[in-house]
């Protein structure tokens, strides 16, 4: 019998879908932000969605490629957990935040990013959605430790 105790109820964690091979960027801790076209006002913990397509000219660009290097590209599965910190545009003009900043878009800034062991299938959906109880306590079950 498992000692270990279930997350917390309540409204403390989201998912956020991402296309392959980005997500496979944040997971190796190099892509910090997520581009989105729009703000996000939600910040906390996110879980990381691959979604199911994959962005085949993003796999030529340099920066990706030398980041996923002989990485798989799991789709349609929560492949990792993150903290959802900020939320900004970089100002008109200004150099962008990071190296994987789409100029005109939102930042999401994410931190304390970990990676699953073992991908868990799911769907995701466009925005921050959140997750069943069931899928919360399948990213449990590898990491015991996350809490709101």
């Amino acid at each position: 019998m498992s000692t270990t105790t279930s997350p917390p109820a309540g409204d403390w964690i989201r998912g956020i879908t991402i296309k392959q091979p980005w997500t496979a960027c944040i997971l190796t801790g190099a892509k910090t932000i997520e581009n989105r076209p729009k703000h996000w006002s939600w910040r906390g913990q996110v879980l990381l969605h691959a979604g199911q397509s994959i962005d085949r000219p993003a796999l030529r660009l340099p920066l990706v490629a030398r980041t996923t290097r002989s990485r798989g590209l799991v789709t349609g599965a929560v492949v990792g957990v993150a903290r959802l910190a900020d939320c900004h545009q970089d100002p008109l003009g200004s150099p962008p935040c990071t190296p994987w900043a789409e100029p005109g878009w939102w930042h999401l800034v994410l931190k304390d990013v970990q990676e699953l062991a073992m991908p868990i299938p799911a769907r995701g959906q466009l925005g921050p959605w959140k997750p069943t109880e069931d899928l919360v306590a399948q990213v449990h079950q590898q990491l015991p430790h996350l809490r709101p």
